[in-house]
């Protein structure tokens, strides 16, 4: 087995929030592994560790997810419900969307197709 050195890896993460209509979306692109979790999950909660109410995630960038990334979202997802708020994925790959399913998330957290389907749900 090669370990692959951080480098030489050609996508790295990159995390764009935004507002709309209330709702924290949240854009990710690229490999969603150890090395990046703490970046994923300072974006999906506020500096003061509470998190926003309503989050969507959007995964449509995301091409690589392992258990690091399932376990913000579980987290997140724990997080937000308790202070009576939600998250919603939206626009995960195929191979995401698997993983997803494999483990369970999805029927947990809401999955959907677009950003526009999970801010209208």
């Amino acid at each position: 087995m090669n370990d692959i050195p951080r480098e030489d890896r050609p996508n790295h993460l990159s995390v764009q929030p935004r507002v709309v209509d209330g709702v924290l979306v949240v854009t990710v692109e690229g490999e969603i592994d150890h090395d990046v979790k703490d970046l994923l999950n300072q974006a999906l909660l506020s500096d003061d560790g509470a998190p926003p109410p309503r989050i969507v995630a959007d995964l449509s960038g995301v091409t690589f997810m392992d258990s690091s990334g399932i376990n913000v979202f579980v987290t997140t997802h724990r997080r937000v419900s308790g202070a009576q708020g939600w998250l919603r994925i939206a626009g995960a790959q195929e191979s995401v969307v698997r993983l997803l399913q494999l483990v369970g998330i999805d029927e947990i957290i809401p999955c959907h197709r677009t950003v526009e389907e999970a801010l209208n749900a």
